[in-house]
């Protein structure tokens, strides 16, 4: 089945909105458990939310405060500081994967990833393994960059295809250079090294020529596709950002991630994501490419063949999970643009 753009947006942004009354968001976080910390005599805002069912298999022990009639999680901790419940997190993941509780666990890459929210100046960041942050709903953060080409056939975009034995969308097609942002990571550091290791793109091309323009935000739920169990919740944000090169560059996989670039055209491009061959937040970047306005060139490429009774939802994403604050250092762009899922659909709806 042909898929619309629309469709590719709903895809990526699936998770379901229910915000027209109280009672509704009464009901959709009644499915979920609020991830909060301890900061000092008070409990923070919640961190992530967690399904039901996670929290009846994850091994909490004595380590944890389940509170079934508000619906939390707290690490237990008499020492009221960051340190100590950032090693409750670990243990209860290390845990869980020793006993392989979670299919999700089972792509542990010992990565730490950043959990976002209110702490008290001066402590030490909350992070979590990567594999475990999708279990517990955490806003995660990442990069993705498209390079492409002007040749005298029109513009042409590199597009790698993933190795087919990724846990995580295997064999599916991505954004030129993609990769989470590590704890303590920059945007546009992670990008000039994922840059390297991905694609075999210089540090020196990458900073001289990667234009910042802006944000992806979006709140995923995992389907069968991304690995381990169906049903999570994953909030990513995005930094987005374009890179023109001359027809002699060409990116190359340099480690297992990437099974082959294809030089495309924009209907080939336009052609891969009617066939859902994309990974879906790849997807929504590439709308984002294809969108004006851009902050470093406009491409205004995209023509929605949406139906005509399509109706735009009311998107929140502050209901469930931290909003992402970025500072403008770290997009490295004052004109940088936030490209939300429900802006895009009010206007082409």
């Amino acid at each position: 089945m042909t898929k619309s753009y629309m469709d590719l947006v709903e895809e990526c942004d699936n998770f379901p909105y229910y915000q027209e009354t109280v009672e509704d968001k009464a009901k959709l976080k009644s499915k979920y458990f609020a991830l909060c910390l301890t900061n000092g005599n008070s409990l923070t805002e919640p961190y992530g939310y967690l399904p039901t069912w996670v929290v009846d298999k994850m091994p909490w022990e004595d380590r944890w405060d389940i509170d079934h009639e508000r619906k939390i999680v707290t690490p237990k901790t008499s020492a009221d500081n960051w340190a100590s419940q950032n090693q409750i997190i670990r243990d209860t993941l290390l845990q869980a994967r020793q006993l392989k509780i979670f299919k999700v666990l089972a792509g542990w890459r010992s990565e730490l990833y950043p959990v976002h929210g209110k702490r008290t100046e001066g402590e030490e960041p909350i992070v979590m393994e990567r594999a475990g942050t999708a279990l517990f709903g955490i806003n995660t953060y990442g990069v993705h960059l498209t390079v492409y080409t002007h040749t005298t056939e029109g513009m042409r975009i590199w597009v790698p295809r993933r190795a087919r034995s990724k846990q995580t969308y295997g064999g599916m097609l991505d954004n030129t250079v993609a990769g989470g942002l590590a704890a303590g990571e920059e945007p546009f550091e992670c990008l000039v090294r994922e840059a390297d290791e991905e694609a075999s793109l210089s540090e020196q091309l990458v900073r001289s020529n990667a234009k910042a323009c802006g944000i992806v935000s979006y709140v995923h739920v995992r389907d069968e596709r991304a690995g381990g169990e169906t049903g999570l919740l994953q909030p990513e944000c995005q930094y987005v950002y374009d890179m023109e090169v001359g027809p002699g560059v060409q990116p190359r996989p340099n480690d297992e991630e990437v099974e082959e670039f294809y030089l495309w055209t924009v209907d080939e491009v336009k052609q891969g994501l009617a066939t859902g061959q994309f990974k879906p937040n790849c997807a929504l970047v590439l709308l984002d490419f294809f969108t004006p306005p851009k902050t470093s060139i406009s491409h205004d490429i995209v023509v929605l063949n949406a139906t005509a009774d399509s109706k735009p939802q009311r998107h929140d994403h502050n209901s469930l999970t931290p909003s992402p604050e970025p500072s403008i250092a770290s997009i490295r762009s004052v004109n940088a643009c936030f490209f939300n899922p429900y802006f895009f659909k009010q206007r082409y709806t």
